[in-house]
């Protein structure tokens, strides 16, 4: 969208009989700068399928989608009905489950998907192009709520995700789930707590961990400042760990994914933008290397150029090599 307003601008600008030159130069400078998404997802057609190989080798490659396209930028999701649910109840607190039925599929992995907010908002309607698309290539998905702060504190979400697992094994035949393969997936804050709840929950039938763009190292992360006109990180810590890392360290230590990850991890797949300006990237890096020392297959899928929330449109330059890297993941993970 922003290369064609930009387009259309230089045009304009061309014609414009006043500030001629000061527009062309402005529209130019903005379709280069649109362009540059574009441009790296077109370098990552070859080199994240190449990498992935290595690290999550998949036999057959034929049902994958493409790692970008330009046309495709112009399509429309697609959307399939959900059945809404209670999974757990907790005094007059009550957490849902939305359930995307895999398509053509009778008994099928399940993917829990657990949203951001930094943890103290946001529900399980978020973003939910991507569960429309796994359920139509094969896999059960139940995006759920969890337990927010300030009300209830870490780590809270953590053991609702467990409680999700359970719930979902208890009724298994009802929803027609293969329990020995459940993958989860979270983004931001929610990438913290499936973080957190893959590593220290130790459940075999967690095959997989997806993260976009979440904190992975709170220890590292609660000792750093980030500007406060751009997230007030003191207001969240304060609700969701009951202080600051100078308060409550063991807090910290205890909700840090990093700090937790041993040989029995499952494999990991990082999802992060260069320049995202709430989270900082260094959190996959440094789970990254803690990953590689511990021989823990993982993948960290870097997108230059992209923000916090970069899967916002499926269709878009980040979200399509996020859900191409996402699926053959699930893929591999579960040895569909």
């Amino acid at each position: 969208f922003g290369m064609i307003v930009s387009a259309i601008s230089f045009y304009m600008g061309d014609r414009a009989v006043r500030f001629h030159w000061p527009i062309m130069i402005i529209s130019s400078l903005a379709f280069i700068i649109f362009c540059l998404p574009v441009i790296s997802a077109y370098r990552q057609t070859v080199t994240v399928p190449r990498d992935m190989q290595m690290i999550f080798p998949l036999k057959r490659n034929k049902e994958l989608p493409d790692v970008f396209s330009f046309f495709k930028m112009f399509n429309q999701n697609h959307s399939i009905p959900y059945q809404s649910i209670i999974y757990k109840e907790v005094g007059d607190t009550k957490l849902l489950a939305d359930i995307y039925s895999a398509q053509n599929k009778i008994f099928a992995p399940l993917v829990v998907v657990v949203h951001g907010g930094s943890w103290e908002s946001g529900d399980n309607k978020q973003l939910p192009e991507l569960n429309s698309y796994l359920a139509s290539n094969g896999y059960h998905v139940a995006a759920i709520t969890y337990r927010l702060a300030p009300i209830y504190r870490a780590p809270a979400p953590v053991e609702d995700v467990r409680d999700a697992i359970a719930y979902f094994t208890q009724h298994a035949a009802e929803y027609h789930i293969d329990t020995n393969n459940i993958v989860l997936l979270g983004r931001s804050a929610g990438g913290q707590v499936v973080l957190s709840a893959a590593y220290t929950l130790h459940n075999r039938n967690i095959k997989g961990v997806i993260n976009y763009y979440g904190p992975a190292d709170m220890v590292w992360g609660g000792q750093i400042k980030v500007n406060s006109l751009v997230l007030n990180t003191d207001k969240i810590y304060n609700a969701y760990f009951g202080g600051l890392y100078k308060d409550v360290p063991w807090k910290f230590l205890e909700s840090s994914a990093k700090d937790h990850a041993d040989q029995s991890s499952p494999p990991t797949l990082m999802i992060h933008g260069t320049i995202d300006p709430l989270v900082s990237v260094h959190h996959e890096e440094h789970l990254h290397r803690t990953l590689d020392s511990l021989h823990i297959r993982n993948y960290f899928l870097r997108l230059p150029f992209a923000t916090h929330g970069c899967d916002y449109s499926l269709k878009g330059p980040a979200g399509q090599v996020s859900v191409y890297a996402t699926l053959r993941f699930i893929k591999y993970v579960t040895n569909q």
